[in-house]
């Protein structure tokens, strides 16, 4: 299991969360955000919308699986990447 944590430069609505779960979704590993003390399948756009995550936000990401490095470091390339907007 890889963890990692990250600043939110936007709001995550929904079409930079649908990026982030079409990356996702190109890794076996399961993927996990937390945020205000609730956590969704980084893989469902309707969990991650329902977190309501703010700019500026702290969010926290649990990647588990064979791909796990790889996963993690593209899921947070892409947020630090304001999500190619």
């Amino acid at each position: 299991m890889r963890q990692g944590s990250m600043r939110t430069a936007m709001a995550l609505h929904a079409r930079p969360l649908d990026r982030f779960v079409q990356a996702a979704r190109r890794f076996a590993a399961e993927v996990r955000l937390q945020h205000a003390g609730r956590w969704a399948n980084g893989k469902n756009v309707v969990e991650l919308l329902l977190l309501a995550v703010p700019a500026g936000a702290e969010v926290a990401l649990t990647v588990d699986g064979p791909d796990e490095a790889e996963a993690l470091a593209a899921l947070v390339q892409l947020v630090a990447g304001r999500f190619g907007e």
